[in-house]
């Protein structure tokens, strides 16, 4: 009897999981990427008088008021009653506020109606969410948070809509790489796209758990690629 080579050979971890998250198993679906990417200028928060959900709560008010039905964030993550989430919280040096959620244009602000205004990209992920893959390039330059508002206001249905590509604010190439997840300083997976990234000519930022000596090993190995 020939045995299929171990390359070719299926992997049932995955299944495995799933057949776990049955009920009155390993509940690996209790967590998962169920944090909203927007909750300001949602009818959920809207307690206005005329119904003008999103003058009530933009995004202005956002760092500095509290949701009352929900959270948001950037790669959010949370249980599935969203008691605990958790997200990430950038800041490039330059802006008067924290990166914590994502920007973009109201219904009225928008050329073509309310509209994202952000580079980030969902790149993979496991059906038990024991693996999620998220890319956010956020600007090491000022966030162009009013150009942005500016330039689409004073476009008609008929153009284009400017994208935050268009500020022309990725054009020095400078790029920093925060790796979260999978214990970035002693995870098979983190290492690899933490020297992935490195190759690539990022500086990366290691995020490590249990392991300092293993972070330290990582952070020479990427300083021996000439990056940070």
């Amino acid at each position: 009897m020939s045995t299929a080579p171990a390359s070719t050979r299926p992997n049932f971890t995955e299944l495995e999981r799933m057949t776990q998250a049955e009920p009155g198993r390993l509940r690996w679906q209790r967590w998962g990427p169920y944090l909203s990417e927007r909750q300001w200028g949602t009818v959920r928060e809207d307690y206005s008088a005329d119904g003008a959900a999103w003058d009530y709560l933009p995004h202005d008010h956002a760092r500095s008021r509290a949701y009352r039905w929900g959270e948001d964030g950037i790669a959010g993550f949370s249980d599935d009653q969203q008691r605990l989430c958790l997200s990430l919280a950038l800041w490039n040096g330059h802006d008067t506020i924290l990166k914590e959620r994502l920007f973009g244009l109201t219904n009225a602000e928008g050329n073509h109606g309310e509209d994202v205004k952000e580079l980030y990209h969902y790149l993979d992920a496991t059906p038990s969410h024991s693996y999620l893959k998220m890319l956010y390039k956020y600007p090491q330059a000022p966030f162009p948070y009013a150009r942005l508002v500016q330039e689409s206001r004073q476009r008609s249905r008929d153009d284009d809509e400017f994208e935050l590509l268009d500020t022309g604010i990725f054009d020095q190439g400078r790029k920093t790489a925060i790796v979260i997840g999978g214990n970035s300083g002693n995870s098979g997976i983190g290492q690899a796209i933490v020297l992935a990234l490195a190759r690539q000519g990022a500086n990366v930022v290691i995020n490590y758990v249990v392991d300092p000596p293993a972070a330290d090993g990582l952070a020479r190995q990427v300083i021996a690629l000439g990056a940070q």
